[in-house]
Order: C-alpha cells, then sequence, then structure tokens
C-alpha cells in the first residue's frame, strides 16, 4: 500500500530518532509536525504508530515501512552525490523529492546501479535490501568502476560519470556509450579496452569514471 509523502517523512524521522537514536517514542517537536497532522492520522489508522500523549511510539506494525522509507532516502542521497554529481545544498532537497519515487522495484534497480551501497554520504547506514543479500549470496558486484576489471574480464557499460565533459563527449564520440559491451585487454600501465573492433586507452583517472556491469 502507497502512503503518502508526508507519511512516508514522520516514518523515516521516527526510524531515524528511535531505531538509530534509541529514543522509545519522538515528540511532535521532533517530528516537525502537530496533533493534528494529516500524515499523522494517515499512519494511526493503519496501525503502523502509537500516540502517546506529545509523543509518537513507531509499532512494529510500522517498521518495515519506516526501514524502507529511510532506504530509499538514502539511496536517494547516493545516486544524487555518485552519478549525478549534485553535492550543493539543495542535494538533500532534491533527495527528499526523488525518494518517493523509488517504489515497486525501483529502489532495487537503483541500489544495483550504485553497487549495494552500505552508507550515505553522511555516514549513515543504508538498511540493506533483499537485492544486497542476493548480490553477497552470489558474489555479483553490480556496477563498478572501470578500474575494479582485470585484464580479460568483460563487461557492459552502465554509465559515464566524467567531471570533464570535454573528455565525456570526446568517449561518447569514440562509441563509448552506455550499454556497449566491453572487455579489458590490459590494466597496466594505462587501461586498454575493446568496444567492438575499437580499442581504447585510458589514464586511470579517466577509467575511475567509466562505470560497468561485470558480465
Amino acid at each position: 500500500m502507497k502512503i503518502t509523502d508526508k507519511a512516508d517523512e514522520i516514518l523515516e524521522s521516527l526510524w531515524i530518532a528511535t531505531v538509530e537514536e534509541g529514543e522509545n517514542a519522538a515528540h511532535f517537536d521532533t517530528l516537525g509536525i502537530g496533533p493534528d497532522d494529516e500524515g499523522l492520522s494517515e499512519l494511526s489508522g493503519l496501525a503502523y504508530i502509537e500516540i502517546r500523549g506529545e509523543r509518537v511510539l513507531l509499532r512494529k506494525e510500522g517498521r518495515e515501512e519506516a526501514r524502507m522509507t529511510v532506504r530509499r532516502h538514502r539511496l536517494a542521497e547516493r545516486l544524487m552525490m555518485d552519478i549525478l554529481d549534485i553535492k550543493d545544498a539543495s542535494a538533500d532537497a532534491r533527495a527528499c523529492e526523488f525518494e518517493h519515487l523509488l517504489h515497486h522495484g525501483v529502489d532495487t534497480k537503483i541500489c544495483t546501479l550504485l553497487n549495494h551501497p552500505t552508507t550515505c554520504p553522511h555516514g549513515k547506514p543504508i538498511p540493506p535490501g533483499t537485492c544486497c543479500e542476493q548480490a553477497r549470496q552470489e558474489g555479483e558486484v553490480g556496477v563498478v568502476a572501470l578500474t575494479e576489471l582485470k585484464a580479460g574480464e568483460k563487461g557492459e557499460i552502465a554509465y559515464l560519470a566524467a567531471s570533464d565533459v570535454s573528455k565525456m563527449h570526446k568517449m561518447m564520440s569514440m562509441g563509448v556509450l552506455p550499454g556497449s559491451n566491453l572487455e579489458v585487454t590490459r590494466t597496466f600501465p594505462s587501461y586498454i579496452f575493446k568496444v567492438g573492433y575499437s580499442e581504447f586507452a585510458v589514464d586511470g583517472e579517466l577509467a575511475s569514471e567509466i562505470f560497468v556491469r561485470k558480465v
């Protein structure tokens, strides 16, 4: 069941205050809400929370939804920083907006794309999903930088994260595009890889900005 964005935000704050910071319940002020907040009424109706005076208790029925809300937000933060290179003061606000879209398996795809990160950019833990455990069991490493591949290994280019736009355009013009298959032939003194019938040589810095999904 999809809950409203406001209810999502309350659950996220409750998880942080109670599960991560060890409080038994969170005060209205901590959650930034009043007693008549619609999100509060929604969560109470679902039996996800219990209201005791001016404090709110996260019930066991609401813990999984709260955990997933925190997971989505922190994955969104990693996406903003690691892929979209948004690191200014607006990053958190944008992550808040984006997290509400990460439902119905989208969070799993983002998590895999980011190589199943364990912490957000602020060092706080990202609650693991089933995809994280499955990846560990199957030895899948998700998406990694080209520098993580050894000579002879193959992969599919997932995305380019070159900080220098001119370098990115140059690579794309040469056929180094997301979705292309590549094979690493050498890793020293430079990284040499093949895409189709073409061979490319890049330094370590540029190689670290080409992200591939290992095959």
